[in-house]
């Protein structure tokens, strides 16, 4: 057991260089994973941020802006993660249609660690990602509360939701007939921020909209790293993101095998 977990341990280790490779390699889509959060966080917060933070609970017209920030920081750090699933299920899907997969099948490595090697890659790539924008965040007058507890909270939450996206843009990959469908299929991950309490509160919804919104896992993704770095109580919101990072975790890794094993027996 030992051998096995340590055999599949190394492998994951040597894919994973094989995929930051890609990165350093092909910088061009790790610069948009990165500049697109950034073009939303500046249209957000100096375009429509006066009004929109206008709209806040205790926020009069003069300080909407810089009540703002504060409150969509954590809504684009979750647009920035899911933004990094696109590039994972197109390489993927790469991967698959140019027989690397295949050769891969035919060697002596872990079947698990040759999956394992993108979502680790990725979430890399969208820590990465997140340290970026929140730079950019300091720079245009973002100030949270969080201590150093605070932080690692975050950073360790960050990381979480980085793996669990990870391995449903792997699966989702895996499950595309070709790399134009799988550079599109993620595009649906973007849209939960903004279906979410991302960008305003949930509750200034549609009824219909507002039920979805509660209940889709990017709207205590978002609150749990609102309330860690402004202070905010956490409530219930720290348990579901964790529930819903093991769920789209589990979802992913077993859609993702599921589809690598029917593959390797053909």
């Amino acid at each position: 057991m030992t051998t096995t977990i340590t055999y599949t341990f190394g492998d994951s280790i040597t894919m994973l260089r094989r995929n930051l490779l890609h990165i350093v390699r092909y910088p061009g889509l790790t610069m948009f994973v990165i500049g697109a959060p950034v073009v939303f966080l500046m249209l957000f917060v100096f375009v429509f941020g006066g009004t929109l933070g206008a709209g806040l609970p205790g926020v009069d017209s003069e300080g909407g802006r810089t009540a703002y920030l504060p409150y969509v920081m954590p809504g684009i750090l979750a647009m920035t993660i899911a933004g990094t699933a696109g590039g994972t299920s197109t390489t993927v899907a790469m991967d698959m249609t140019e027989g690397i997969t295949a050769r891969f099948r035919t060697m002596a490595i872990s079947r698990a660690a040759v999956l394992a090697g993108h979502v680790l890659g990725n979430t890399v790539q969208a820590v990465l990602g997140v340290v970026v924008v929140l730079a950019v965040g300091f720079a245009v007058g973002f100030r949270p509360n969080a201590g150093l507890l605070q932080w690692i909270s975050a950073g360790l939450m960050v990381a979480l939701i980085a793996f669990a996206i990870s391995w449903l843009a792997v699966a989702m990959g895996m499950a595309s007939k070709s790399v134009e469908t799988a550079s599109n299929l993620p595009m649906l991950l973007l849209l939960l921020p903004f279906l979410g309490s991302g960008f305003v509160p949930t509750d200034t919804m549609p009824s219909g909209l507002r039920w979805f919104a509660e209940y889709q896992p990017f709207t205590p993704f978002v609150e749990t790293l609102r309330g860690l770095m402004t202070g905010e109580p956490l409530g219930t919101n720290l348990p579901l993101a964790l529930a819903w990072c093991a769920v789209i975790t589990l979802v992913g890794y077993v859609w993702a095998m599921a589809i690598y094993e029917k593959k390797s027996v053909r």
